[in-house]
């Protein structure tokens, strides 16, 4: 299901765009909790979101605990092409996919690549380690054509598994995970994808764009080259990067029912799609679940939810609400706020991660011409 969008270039041209249909499937936590694996599987993983940020917190590589995410796309890797369910992710910048020199059982259930089966495949002596948790996770960096909607990126460097850790990623949802954050955090000093997009000027601006819809809703999509600006009626407020590495910015400060609650000297803030809660440091989660009435776990009365305040990012001197229907999580007839804690070396100061919780309310834009995200709010 890979689709070209018709649009209007600011009212000025008709283009035929690449668009990345995405869907929204169960997250890896809800499906270890159904298998009963849930809380094994914590104690034997201690979960720090941090740890995506900040390598020095692991001994290897950086991959990510995704298990809360729930959106996936869809592309094609070699010649002829092999398809793979993917997460876009913004808070990383590698492609890697499992392969059939992958022997573990996590990726018996999953699509494998076959370089013998691709004419276009150059095999390196590179290696990879990426870090699941505890144990890691080793591969081989190799070339092949990439087909992302209907962009053809020629020798991109990807990651080929070969060994994945434990019996629990058998239950992702996903096969692997292309970046689109900036080429610095880049393992192996692999170029990202949409680096080499922009390059072979296969893009028609040096951006991307995000919508994800709510509720389970569909027609969530990743839109390369473009802005669609048919989400954009209410305006684009422009921010500018303050690192070139995540998709970061600067905040001002966070507000519940018009109080301060924390960020109050300012503090950094990632965009990330491949994050799906609002990720707050620990220090403050506690006031968090306070301000909002909830129990230390976060848990809150559904009957309450109804008249909850708005929780309001101050962001280059704008305001961007959330408001309770999209940071209440109600699952078996329990509601939870949907925030996580974690724990960053001291050094790097306040940081927040404004996952898919977030980006459900605005329609997201990544500008690397300009270094710059764009939001437009959507309700």
């Amino acid at each position: 299901s890979l689709l070209g969008s018709l649009l209007t270039d600011g009212g000025r041209r008709l283009l035929l765009l690449p668009r990345v249909p995405l869907w929204r499937g169960k997250s890896l936590r809800q499906a270890l909790k159904e298998h009963g694996l849930l809380d094994l599987y914590l104690q034997q993983h201690p979960y720090n979101p941090a740890v995506k940020f900040f390598p020095s917190l692991q001994s290897a590589e950086r991959l990510h605990n995704y298990m809360d995410n729930e959106y996936y796309g869809t592309i094609s890797i070699g010649t002829p092409g092999q398809d793979f369910t993917v997460i876009f992710d913004t808070g990383s910048s590698n492609l890697w996919v499992p392969s059939v020199y992958c022997a573990s059982l996590a990726c018996s259930n999953h699509h494998r690549f076959n370089p013998a089966a691709s004419s276009t495949f150059v095999g390196t002596n590179d290696s990879v380690s990426i870090t699941y948790g505890t144990g890691s996770m080793t591969g081989v960096l190799g070339y092949d054509t990439v087909i992302v909607a209907d962009i053809k990126v020629l020798n991109q460097i990807f990651g080929l598994t070969e060994t994945e850790p434990g019996d629990f990623f058998y239950y992702s949802p996903f096969d692997g995970i292309l970046g689109l954050a900036f080429p610095s955090i880049a393992s192996s000093g692999a170029t990202p994808v949409f680096d080499n997009m922009m390059a072979e000027h296969l893009v028609a601006r040096d951006l991307f764009s995000v919508y994800l819809s709510s509720n389970g809703a569909s027609g969530s999509f990743v839109l390369f080259g473009a802005i669609d600006y048919s989400y954009t009626t209410n305006g684009i407020s422009w921010i500018p990067l303050s690192a070139e590495t995540y998709w970061q910015i600067t905040m001002d400060g966070v507000y519940i029912g018009g109080q301060p609650v924390a960020c109050f000297q300012g503090c950094q803030a990632i965009v990330d799609t491949g994050t799906s809660l609002l990720v707050v440091p620990n220090n403050v989660l506690s006031t968090i679940f306070y301000s909002f009435g909830a129990n230390s776990n976060g848990q809150i009365s559904c009957s309450a939810v109804s008249s909850l305040p708005n929780l309001v990012y101050y962001i280059n001197n704008e305001a961007f609400q959330v408001p309770p229907s999209a940071y209440v999580i109600e699952s078996d007839g329990y509601c939870t706020l949907a925030f996580e804690g974690m724990d960053v070396p001291t050094e790097a100061g306040e940081l927040w991660i404004l996952g898919d919780v977030f980006i459900r309310q605005y329609y997201t834009i990544f500008d690397r011409a300009n270094n710059r995200v764009g939001l437009s709010p959507l309700y």
